[in-house]
């Protein structure tokens, strides 16, 4: 539960954790803006957030100094750059129009991934610190919360292939599996289901054995084998194997003909029927939980694929979450439909803390578009708007934070050829998200072409992704912007309808 809590800050300077460096005083030679010079600053730094600035550079690397997300999450570079304390040496300084650009390179999704990771690797190096200062800072870089927290395993609530990952304990009432018999059977793993599927009927065998040793040794059928004047009431039974040998042969319908049952006693005809009805009900109870734990659905999920990362970029002017699913078969799911889920612990304001509490995430319910065709690989998108949790959160409190994100398709299998299923059983594929595991300012690559006159998947281009242009801040940044900008706008437009009146020629 604790694993879901938010991460630390990583500028811990602003707290008092450690001392912050004094500002440098200004060059002698340095000369002072205006009043003017400092508006356009302003006015640049105001831009900046907004996507599709004019003068935001386009070439490779990140700005140094910014907690931009990385093109390579394991790169050096990232690790050198993630919880740098405040005295360490400062980057060189970037013009303002940089604060809210990562400076991601725009790839074309036809460029070869090695050349494409080539590039980044070579734009995104930085300068590494020398001196003394400079091994002072790898030190503490090191030992930072952040970067332990890093090389700590992560405890994830449902895995990658879908497992949830909860244990349950100290149940008191354990009866009440046995009151669903057939459920908790089916549940069993495969090694404990065989080994009640066979116990089933060797320990009924050997009972119902035992019952036919006593009955003929009671009777003194075993004394009195090979007497042509004794009327025995069971044949042939000489000893306990031979009595556990009429048994298999009486349930499972054999029938050898040396053994068997006479009409001489009442209680040996009685026995066999009861054996009858006994093993029938174990045959239709085993054989059907055998036929529903062969036939479940669960085995379908494993066709069902979901892209590694998710992203995040912008579409239609309007940041969103997306990320990808397939289905491999070539028999495709009916009424498919996708679901998110949002796992991560809070504090309320009354102080009570609520562990791993699941919020939804809207994938167009709304609007329908949670319902899939899943013929070939579409792209799960979620807007990022001021319903979703992710309102307020930049490339650099996505870093701080501690969340995870379930995934869950859920749709109907097709009817197979067999008329016992005719009938489609609902299959669910799961799979879940980790905030290391999203990629600010990323798309995914297109897998399908047109070929011969089909549409033609490519499957080795499912997980691949290329960066594209993003701005860092948070959709509720960006929105505050454009109203600004269009709050701007409608004032110059109205000064300008102002100053052109009173020149408006009068009228005849």
């Amino acid at each position: 539960m604790l694993a879901y809590l938010p991460r630390p800050p990583t500028d811990t300077s602003r707290y008092g954790t450690f001392p912050q460096k004094p500002d440098l005083p200004a060059a002698p030679g340095a000369p002072v803006e205006d009043g003017g010079q400092k508006a356009a600053a302003a006015a640049a730094k105001r831009g900046a957030a907004m996507p599709n600035y004019p003068s935001a550079p386009c070439h490779g690397g990140f700005v140094p100094g910014e907690p931009l997300l990385p093109p390579s999450r394991g790169s050096l570079s990232a690790q050198q750059h993630r919880g740098r304390p405040s005295w360490c040496p400062p980057p060189a300084p970037q013009e303002a129009a940089a604060r809210f650009y990562p400076l991601r390179a725009l790839s074309v999704a036809n460029i070869p991934n090695s050349a494409r990771g080539k590039t980044s690797a070579r734009s995104s190096t930085a300068p590494a610190p020398e001196g003394l200062q400079g091994r002072r800072c790898k030190l503490l870089e090191e030992d930072s919360p952040v970067a332990q927290a890093g090389r700590r395993q992560r405890q994830r609530y449902v895995t990658k292939v879908g497992k949830c990952q909860v244990n349950l304990g100290n149940i008191q009432d354990k009866k009440r599996f046995l009151s669903d018999i057939f459920t908790t059977i089916v549940d069993l793993k495969y090694r404990w289901f065989l080994f009640v599927f066979m116990m089933c009927y060797v320990v009924t065998w050997v009972v119902f054995g035992f019952i036919y040793f006593l009955d003929a040794w009671v009777r003194g059928d075993v004394w009195h084998q090979g007497d042509p004047e004794w009327q025995a009431c069971i044949e042939n039974v000489d000893g306990f194997v031979s009595a556990l040998l009429l048994s298999v042969e009486s349930q499972r319908t054999i029938g050898y003909g040396t053994r068997m049952v006479t009409a001489n006693c009442a209680e040996g005809v009685i026995l066999l029927i009861a054996q009858s009805i006994v093993g029938s009900m174990i045959d239709a109870m085993m054989v059907g939980c055998m036929f529903v734990k062969i036939s479940r659905p669960k085995k379908r999920a494993q066709t069902l694929i979901f892209s590694k990362n998710c992203v995040i970029s912008l579409r239609d002017e309007k940041l969103c979450l997306m990320f990808r699913v397939g289905d491999l078969r070539e028999s495709h799911m009916v009424d498919a439909k996708i679901r998110a889920k949002l796992i991560k612990s809070r504090q309320t304001a009354e102080g009570e803390f609520i562990p791993l509490e699941q919020s939804e995430l809207n994938l167009g319910y709304d609007t329908g578009e949670d319902r899939l065709f899943l013929v070939e690989p579409q792209i799960i998108c979620h807007v990022i708007n001021r319903h979703s949790p992710f309102w307020d959160m930049s490339a650099e409190s996505l870093r701080r934070e501690q969340f995870e994100i379930i995934i869950i398709l859920e749709g109907i299998v097709e009817a197979t050829g067999n008329p016992v299923l005719a009938t489609g059983m609902t299959c669910q594929a799961r799979t879940s998200y980790t905030e290391d595991e999203i990629l600010w300012g990323y798309r995914f690559e297109p897998c399908m072409s047109l070929e011969k006159g089909a549409f033609q998947v490519d499957y080795s281009r499912f997980e691949m992704t290329f960066e594209v242009q993003t701005p860092a801040a948070s959709a509720k940044e960006l929105q505050e912007l454009r109203e600004l900008e269009q709050q701007e706008h409608s004032t110059l437009s109205l000064y300008w309808d102002q100053l052109v009146q009173p020149c408006a020629l009068p009228g005849p």
